[in-house]
């Protein structure tokens, strides 16, 4: 499914896999992260611009995939544009920002018969004109992907350092491992082939573009249920950034310092796993140990964790196993340095092995962009979060705790999986921001 525009990490096995694991696993390193960090505040602030301008928005959805695109955009292409709203003119913005998103949302949208016919029998005369207009969008994707990789060829011939998004990560930590494979060993062997560097770049926007988005979407609901959360949050995020405007603020300096937010992030992908990512036992049996049994899976059986049931007991998460409390992510330690009423806390590590959170999937083949991912979503949270509240509009007759209580019973029951794990009618999530009055604390919306 994933091999529409080259061989990647998601679909290669044995020693190919290794080599792309190998060169991917770079790329994603601190300097994307600092871009992710910088585009992901810079999209939020003008999220809750538009949002907060607005009586009421029932935009959630839509706009946290323009988000989750520009930050992709940004991150990966070193593209950085404004954020603009559902509803908001983009008559005077056709940029190749627009192509480029446009081309995506429609590959995403339309990615089944894209998988079943393939790139090529899509512009067949005879087909319906949607699947040549999917025809076009991957022409354009793959011209936006092939600039972006010519541009960044051109500037290692200059010795220019350029910026720290993935593209250039990607090409030069294949390039560096060409170089010294052949320098250790007198021989020439590949990094990644320009086809492999286009087959990752696809991946990752497949893998990262929608599951950010409908994670954020939920996530923004959960939070407009729990104003202690919001209030939580804002305290953490209001004493780390105290002084410095969030658009300002660095990526080192500020997301070490974040575990309430992390722990949101986290709570929401327990809660609302955007990916059953299914396993395999590849070419050869493997041994699976259930209690005090072990049981010999047969070679090529696909696996796919309950990913709910995991975690969701009651045996790893408590009696409130149900429940979004973030807090269960978060644990203090007595600093010297600080004061005793005051006890310094941490985001509270779980154990890589038997782990009964696989949010980003687990083992070797876990998902490599996972931190990308973490520092997209505190970013935003940051930037939604730090001056303003939200809550759900009330229904005629409605109070503020009866519409959050209709609103988490909405988010319940009418999440569900389209490709991916997503509220299944976000509109109907009509919500309103409104800036803090006094601090931190509780105040009315």
């Amino acid at each position: 499914m994933l091999n529409i525009f080259g061989p990647n990490v998601g679909t290669t096995d044995g020693s190919q896999w290794q080599r792309h694991r190998r060169i991917t696993a770079s790329s994603f390193n601190e300097h994307v992260n600092q871009r992710v960090w910088t585009e992901s505040l810079l999209q939020s602030t003008g999220l809750i611009n538009y949002w907060s301008a607005k009586s009421s928005i029932d935009s959630v959805a839509a706009d946290t995939r323009t988000v989750s695109l520009h930050v992709m955009s940004g991150a990966i292409f070193g593209k950085s544009y404004p954020f603009r709203g559902a509803d908001e003119d983009t008559s005077s913005t056709k940029e190749d920002s627009s192509s480029y998103g446009e081309a995506l949302r429609i590959i995403l949208d339309r990615c089944i018969p894209l998988v079943v016919l393939g790139r090529k029998n899509l512009s067949k005369p005879w087909l319906p004109k949607s699947f040549r207009e999917l025809y076009q969008a991957t022409l354009v994707f793959q011209e936006h992907m092939t600039k972006a990789y010519e541009d960044e060829k051109r500037a290692m011939m200059r010795k220019d350092t350029r910026g720290n998004n993935l593209m250039t990560s990607l090409v030069r930590a294949s390039q560096a491992n060409v170089d010294q494979r052949g320098s250790s060993t007198g021989s020439h062997q590949e990094g990644l082939t320009e086809e492999e560097v286009y087959g990752n770049v696809f991946v990752f926007n497949f893998a990262g573009h929608d599951a950010t988005a409908n994670s954020l979407a939920i996530g923004v609901c959960l939070l407009a249920t729990r104003p202690d959360i919001q209030d939580w949050i804002a305290e953490e995020i209001n004493a780390v950034l105290a002084g410095v405007e969030s658009k300002e603020s660095s990526y080192e300096a500020a997301f070490p310092r974040l575990p309430r937010c992390l722990a949101v992030v986290f709570e929401i992908v327990r809660l609302y796993t955007a990916v059953a990512i299914a396993k395999s036992t590849g070419s050869s049996p493997q041994p699976l140990k259930v209690g005090t049994h072990t049981v010999l899976v047969p070679q090529n059986t696909v696996i796919i964790p309950n990913y709910s049931a995991l975690h969701t007991h009651p045996r790893y998460w408590g009696h409130d196993s149900l429940e979004f409390e973030p807090s269960r992510w978060i644990t203090t330690t007595n600093d010297s340095e600080a004061s005793p009423s005051h006890p310094v806390e941490y985001f509270k590590e779980l154990p890589t092995r038997n782990s009964p959170f696989v949010g980003w999937s687990g083992g070797a083949r876990s998902c490599p962009g996972r931190k990308f991912a973490q520092v997209e979503f505190v970013g935003v949270l940051v930037g939604l979060f730090r001056d303003f509240k939200v809550k759900p509009v009330p229904l005629k007759g409605e109070d503020d705790e009866t519409a959050r209580t209709r609103l988490s019973d909405q988010i319940r029951m009418d999440t569900g999986m389209r490709l991916l794990l997503q509220m299944l009618h976000p509109e109907r999530a009509v919500l309103e921001w409104r800036r803090r009055q006094h601090g931190t604390g509780p105040d009315s919306c």
